[in-house]
């Protein structure tokens, strides 16, 4: 991969570590001064709002894609892109702040298994839920915008600054005022207006943009044209991300959506290298030949494996040990066995991931899409079977099993020497297998420490034989060393 693809990886890279500490720092302190049950009614109260994330209508994708092929353009093309965005998002997330208004009045009262006083703590909170979703539907524009033009910097300052706003100020709200949902909700919607306005004002200056403009109809249709299909793919992958905390929550209940969603959210920050290198890859590849796209696709699938599988080696061994330490034992002995198991998803999802912004990137939304809904009710059924029978082990399996199919799909759509890539994959995968096998079965830090660090030495002795580009960065990273020692 060339030098400034690799720059901005690091950039993305490096402004997702301040957040992911931030929000395990505060996870404790939430837990403790909410307790369990309000803490996991939050967690629902975010994936509802998830839901309504469809309601984009793929437009912030769309905008990336189409502020990336003209960027360069001297006319007004940018400019009439974004106008044509904000307004048709701010629009739609109106229509979806009323219909979340009373969604979330019919999902608290007859969806979900929680305290009556808790039921009245979300009720008081409605109206703030509700401007939460035209909110985020205009920030969305603003990072796809700003990320168009490749400004990373500016925009991952913006949102460490508004993750830490996020993570904080409700946390400050508790102290200052109650735990209740009533002050926690409307504190975390001003820190996300605080984080939205941030971000315009940076998208505007990287833009260049000095005037407001009226949305011309052109400009939107094109913009639904090609958001249409991400909207599909949005609303399938909005449905089936948070389909399982909210199952859970109906079967189970509140308490086993924290014993689930705590390890899941823990482990989806280890996807920062992932979500990363898709942040950086999406405009290049928007912008590129087929050919050209092709070739920066698989490379960056060779380098994400020799480089993230043996991260997620070492999560899996030091995932028990490290909830134990950070929410106490009790916890810790309900969520690492299905932490473990998540660890796979989102080393799945990883790799899919650069897959399918491949098909997006090059006009071939439509798959990604179709596979998404497809494959919906299958997984709806055999995640309501699996958490009755197992229970939270049964449903982080079947998000695992999804994410495999995903990956199978989007890779058989994108038609890139699928024999090598698969082969590759599977060779990290029985790593991983290996990994969750010993690591399930091992108590005590004198057999994990050793075991962990024998298995992850093994695959990243692999990973540096296979993977041309990893062994390139670890080359040019020992040179600069050397030169700076001498």
């Amino acid at each position: 991969m060339e030098k400034t693809l690799l720059k901005n990886i690091v950039i993305n890279f490096a402004g997702l570590i301040a957040p992911t500490i931030v929000s395990l720092a505060t996870v404790p302190a939430y837990i403790h001064l909410m307790g369990v049950e309000r803490y996991g009614v939050i967690n629902l109260v975010w994936a509802l709002i998830g839901y309504f994330s469809l309601l984009d209508l793929g437009t912030s994708l769309a905008t990336e894609n189409q502020i990336a092929k003209v960027r360069d353009a001297k006319d007004d093309s940018v400019e009439r892109i974004f106008w044509g965005a904000c307004f048709l998002n701010l629009a739609t997330g109106i229509v979806g702040g009323v219909i979340v208004y009373f969604g979330a009045y019919l999902y608290v009262i007859y969806g979900v298994h929680i305290e009556p006083a808790f039921q009245r703590e979300v009720m008081a909170a409605l109206p703030w839920i509700a401007i939460a979703v035209p909110l985020a539907n205009v920030t969305w524009v603003f990072a796809g915008a700003i990320t168009a033009v490749e400004r990373f910097a500016s925009y991952n300052t913006n949102q460490t600054i508004g993750t830490m706003l996020f993570q904080l100020l409700p946390l400050a709200a508790i102290y200052c005022f109650s735990p209740s949902l009533a002050v926690v909700i409307p504190a975390a919607v001003c820190a996300r207006l605080i984080a939205g306005i941030m971000l315009g004002v940076a998208t505007f200056r990287a833009l260049g943009i000095q005037r407001i403009r009226k949305p011309e109809r052109k400009v939107i249709g094109e913009l639904f044209g090609y958001g249409k299909w991400m909207l599909l793919f949005s609303g399938g992958g909005a449905i089936a991300g948070s389909l399982d905390r909210v199952l859970i929550g109906a079967i189970l209940g509140a308490r086993f959506v924290t014993y689930y969603a705590t390890p899941q959210n823990l482990v989806q920050r280890l996807n920062m290298l992932p979500s990363a290198m898709l942040r950086s890859l999406f405009p290049r590849l928007s912008a590129a030949s087929r050919t050209d796209a092709d070739d920066l696709a698989r490379d960056a699938l060779g380098f994400l494996n020799g480089a993230f599988t043996p991260c997620m080696i070492v999560a899996l061994f030091a995932l028990a040990p490290f909830l134990t330490l950070w929410l106490g034992a009790p916890i810790a002995a309900a969520s690492a066995p299905v932490g473990r198991i998540l660890v796979l998803g989102v080393w799945l999802a990883g790799q899919s991931g650069i897959l399918g912004i491949l098909i997006q990137a090059q006009a071939n939304p439509a798959y990604v899409a179709r596979v998404s809904w497809l494959q919906l009710p299958f997984f709806v059924a055999g995640l309501w079977f699996a958490t009755h029978v197992f229970g939270i082990v049964g449903a982080g399996t079947v998000v695992v099993a999804k994410a495999l199919f995903d990956y199978g799909a989007y890779l058989y759509f994108a038609r890139i020497h699928v024999r090598a890539i698969l082969l590759n994959m599977l060779a990290h995968l029985g790593f991983l297998l290996a990994a969750l096998t010993i690591a399930a079965n091992l108590s005590g830090l004198q057999l994990i420490v050793p075991a962990g660090i024998a298995l992850t030495a093994a695959n990243l002795g692999w990973s540096l034989y296979r993977s041309r580009a990893l062994r390139d960065m670890l080359r040019k990273l020992w040179t600069r060393l050397s030169l700076q020692t001498n």
